[in-house]
């Protein structure tokens, strides 16, 4: 049977320049993602090895290094660029991404916004 274990990395804060306004792109603001990776584990737990599972130092600063990179218009966007990214591991069966725009330009009092989108392998 093939498990499919997870990772989780939660709450990874990068500043960034994405939005549909100007003055979002100008003057940029904070993002937060969350990922869950699909990905079995049981082959890293029996060698104790980083090399046999997904290194979550290297994935946080590459998701970071999206975030803080190219602007794009929609945070939805931004969203399926991580997941495209996190798939170029062959070990990850599927990833959930979440964007937050905590600072989004919205009149009303809110608390966050965010997006997500689940993607995998066919």
């Amino acid at each position: 049977m093939d498990f499919l274990d997870e990772i989780t990395l939660t709450g990874l804060s990068v500043f960034g320049h994405h939005g549909v306004f100007e003055h979002e792109r100008r003057e940029g603001q904070e993002f937060v993602i969350d990922l869950t990776l699909a990905v079995p584990l049981k082959d890293a737990a029996a060698s104790d090895d980083v090399a046999d599972t997904v290194h979550y130092g290297e994935l946080a600063d590459r998701v970071a290094a999206i975030v803080a990179g190219e602007p794009v218009n929609l945070i939805e966007t931004l969203a399926e660029r991580i997941a495209d990214a996190v798939l170029e591991d062959q070990r990850v069966r599927l990833v959930t991404v979440t964007v937050h725009k905590p600072h989004a330009p919205i009149e009303q009092t809110f608390r966050d916004v965010s997006v997500s989108i689940r993607r995998g392998r066919s």
